[in-house]
């Protein structure tokens, strides 16, 4: 099997899963190792994501472990067997890979929930309004890079063909953000209840008086595993996005998710609040 040199966090998440399941069996390295006819560095490797692991491996792993979760190893299995190349790979190399990373969990995701409190979340996005937020950073990056970054933004969204479920918690603050002028956040805006309107897409908005919110403000993406073990959260912050899978910090988001969905309007009354705000633009 060959080596990664930067294995992508879908492949790191694998062997991360596999560590996870060894430790909780109390079996060591060596031990394992063992098992599968390998030595102790092509484990670690393996569990790193730098090399990969095979369907057969998992499951004899699986069974000497003692795991008990048919369920759980067969989500394994399929990601180990998934040799399909997404269409984010065209960006590898010009674009950074956690943008790509991003993409390639929502592709896999049986469901996605995301909370934004400063802009439109980018699978809602119009091409112009993308446009405004990739050119509001901080350092600026150039005119090719904005464009890159707008494409891929794009195409992202045929995520939703594969009957994406999608449920957007969105603050009224993000609404009322100009990103690229009033007039192309006009047209995001109707964009965005266009949107909300199409099967499988909920769009709920946080209204300004509601007292607070938990949390520190962070954009988050919560993806929806085949298994509630493998949820995936993914966070904005300033130097790129940041992905948790750790169970106490799933347990916190799906809390902070079951709050937003209690404290933003239905998503009737929320379409109308977006078609106000566009009427004020």
């Amino acid at each position: 099997m060959t080596t990664r040199s930067t294995p992508t966090e879908r492949q790191k998440r694998l062997g991360a899963e596999m560590r996870k399941m060894r430790v909780a069996a109390g079996v060591t390295t060596e031990y394992a190792a063992g098992l599968l006819g390998i030595n102790r560095t092509r484990l670690s490797n393996m569990e790193s994501g730098i090399r990969p692991f095979s369907a057969e491996r998992i499951r004899t792993l699986a069974c000497n472990y003692v795991c008990p979760d048919e369920g759980y190893v067969d989500a394994l299995i399929a990601i180990a067997e998934d040799k399909e190349r997404g269409w984010w790979e065209q960006y590898r190399g010009t674009l950074p890979a956690g943008l790509l990373d991003i993409a390639e969990l929502e592709w896999h995701a049986a469901q996605v929930q995301t909370v934004q409190f400063m802009h439109v979340p980018g699978l809602l996005q119009t091409e112009d309004y993308a446009r405004g937020v990739f050119t509001a950073v901080l350092p600026p990056i150039r005119r090719l890079d904005v464009e890159l970054r707008v494409a891929h933004r794009m195409e992202r969204q045929q995520v939703f063909a594969r009957h994406l479920r999608y449920v957007a918690y969105v603050h009224e603050a993000a609404l009322r953000m100009r990103f690229g002028g009033p007039e192309t956040t006009r047209d995001q805006l109707k964009h965005l209840a266009e949107r909300s309107e199409q099967d499988g897409i909920d769009v709920r908005i946080i209204p300004m008086h509601v007292s607070g919110f938990p949390g520190a403000g962070h954009a988050m993406l919560y993806a929806i595993g085949p298994v509630p073990r493998l949820d995936t959260v993914q966070l904005d912050s300033a130097h790129g996005p940041v992905f948790t899978d750790a169970e106490a910090q799933l347990t916190k988001y799906r809390a902070h998710l079951d709050w937003m969905d209690q404290a933003a309007l239905p998503s009737a009354a929320s379409r109308d609040l977006i078609l106000d705000i566009a009427r004020e633009l």
